[in-house]
C-alpha cells in the first residue's frame, strides 16, 4: 500500500470516527462503505495482478522467458470514465500482455458502471480478439470477484489466466 493510500484510509477512518461522534450514522455508515469498497478494490486488484505475476514467474521457471514490469499510477478509460491504478505488462519476444486495473478516484473521473467496485483490462498487443474487459464485483459471500464482461457468467481464475499466458508464448492461440 502506498503512503497516499494510507494516508487516505487513515483520513476515512477519522472522518467515520468524528461523523459517529456527532451522532450523524448516516455519514459514519457511507465512510465504513467506502472502506470497504476500497478494501475490497485493493484486494482484487492485488489478486489479479499478484497471480499474473506468479504464473508468468511458474512460466519463466519452465523455460519461458517473460519480462514483468508495473507502473502505479497508471490511468485508462473505459467507456467516458477514467480508471486510475495499476499496470502490469508482461513481454515474451514480441508479444506483449498489459494487464491494467483500477478505480475512478475523483467525481471527474466518472464511475464505474454496471454496479461494479473496479475495472480492468487484459489486452494482447495485436491479438484484439483475446482481449478481455473486466468488472469487479461483490460476490455472494462477500468477497471480490473479476466478472468477465465478454461473457457475463463467466469469471476470471488462474485457468483463465494461465490461458492469457500461453497466447503471450504463443502456445494457444
Amino acid at each position: 500500500m502506498s503512503e497516499l493510500d494510507e494516508a487516505w484510509a487513515l483520513a476515512l477512518a477519522e472522518a467515520e470516527q468524528r461523523a459517529r461522534v456527532a451522532g450523524r450514522n448516516d455519514l459514519a455508515e457511507y465512510l465504513a462503505l467506502r472502506n470497504s469498497n476500497d478494501l475490497l478494490r485493493k484486494t482484487g486488484i492485488d489478486w489479479l495482478l499478484m497471480t499474473f505475476t506468479e504464473l508468468a514467474g511458474q512460466a519463466n521457471r519452465i523455460g519461458s522467458a517473460i519480462q514483468i514490469s508495473t507502473a502505479d499510477g497508471h490511468r485508462f478509460s473505459v467507456g467516458s470514465a477514467t480508471m486510475v491504478g495499476r499496470l502490469l505488462t508482461l513481454s515474451s519476444g514480441v508479444r506483449t500482455l498489459f494487464v491494467e486495473a483500477g478505480w475512478p478516484r475523483t467525481p471527474r473521473d466518472g464511475f464505474v458502471r454496471g454496479g461494479g467496485l473496479a475495472c480492468a483490462n487484459v489486452r494482447h498487443l495485436g491479438i484484439r480478439g483475446a482481449n478481455r474487459k473486466l468488472l469487479l464485483i461483490k460476490s455472494a459471500t462477500g468477497a471480490p470477484l473479476w466478472k468477465i464482461l465478454e461473457s457475463p457468467k463467466s469469471h476470471i481464475d488462474e485457468v483463465t489466466i494461465q490461458h492469457h499466458l500461453e497466447v503471450l508464448v504463443d502456445q494457444k492461440k
